[in-house]
């Protein structure tokens, strides 16, 4: 039997909210302000976690947002395991250099993360990759019937998504948020979409939420509207790890962060509140 090839990082485009690095005056600082790495979803990009990335830089941090690959301008490539997509992540460092001070990521973009910060190792100050991870309602396991629906709802939406019916099935999304899925959606490679699904048949990195050591916030949907973290799953994974917590925002669904960025923002704040 041949073993699968071993992840080869693709660098990754970035979008930045607020400076990349301290500003003194004019000149660059030597002390940069405290970084976020921000990863959407399957089917996104990086200009869909704008929310976050305004909300955070109003807050004095520096937030990069990256495009997954196959997705907005990333590369394309041949792979799409959540492997390849964390290796991708793990290469991802902070412009200044060092460790994220917060990794904020969704869905698959979030199981990606749990895998990247489990296994980047530990530096001095107790994270080689981030420092603290939150998770937007992650899809941390996959069964079969779960990615036959992701699968179906991600190339319907790649071939005919329109502004006007995902407004009318997303009625609290900001018109934002509507038109930059749309665009995230087309842009997308249709073969990244549907490899995402296809080359994870064995969907399951919670082994690796087992094995974080930063500190994690699960922020999870509602399970009547659609939500992933939920049920004996998510009990199990917060079971495995103590370093993991979780909370739920009432009456939101997967896209937690487009369903109510408010409340996002309001457990994100407290979460850095924290220190």
């Amino acid at each position: 039997m041949t073993s699968s090839p071993a992840p080869v990082a693709l660098t990754l485009p970035r979008l930045q909210w607020g400076p990349a690095r301290g500003v003194d005056g004019e000149h660059a600082s030597a002390a940069a302000p405290r970084h976020a790495l921000l990863v959407h979803g399957l089917g996104s990009s990086a200009q869909t976690m704008w929310r976050l990335g305004e909300g955070l830089a109003e807050l004095g941090w520096s937030a990069t947002a990256v495009d997954l690959r196959g997705h907005g301008g990333a590369p394309r490539a041949s792979r799409y395991r959540i492997a390849d997509l964390a290796t991708d992540l793990a290469a991802t460092a902070p412009e200044a250099g060092g460790a994220w001070d917060l990794v904020v990521a969704h869905s698959i973009g979030a199981a990606a993360a749990v895998v990247a910060g489990a296994g980047a190792g530990a530096s001095a100050s107790g994270a080689g990759w981030a420092r603290r991870l939150v998770l937007l309602d992650p899809t941390l396991v996959a069964d079969k019937a779960v990615r036959d629906r992701v699968l179906a709802g991600q190339l319907a939406s790649h071939a005919g998504a329109t502004v006007e019916q995902t407004a009318a099935d997303n009625p609290r999304w900001h018109p934002l948020d509507v038109e930059l899925r749309v665009g995230a959606v087309r842009a997308a490679s249709r073969f990244a979409l549907e490899h995402a699904v296809l080359d994870n048949p064995d969907w399951d990195v919670t082994d690796a939420a087992a094995a974080l050591t930063v500190p994690t916030l699960v922020i999870a949907g509602d399970a009547a509207f659609g939500a992933m973290f939920v049920g004996a799953h998510a009990d199990a994974v917060l079971r495995s790890n103590s370093r993991l917590t979780a909370v739920t925002v009432e009456g939101a669904g997967h896209n937690v962060h487009r369903d109510d960025p408010e409340a996002v923002l309001e457990h994100l704040y407290a979460v850095l509140s924290e220190g």
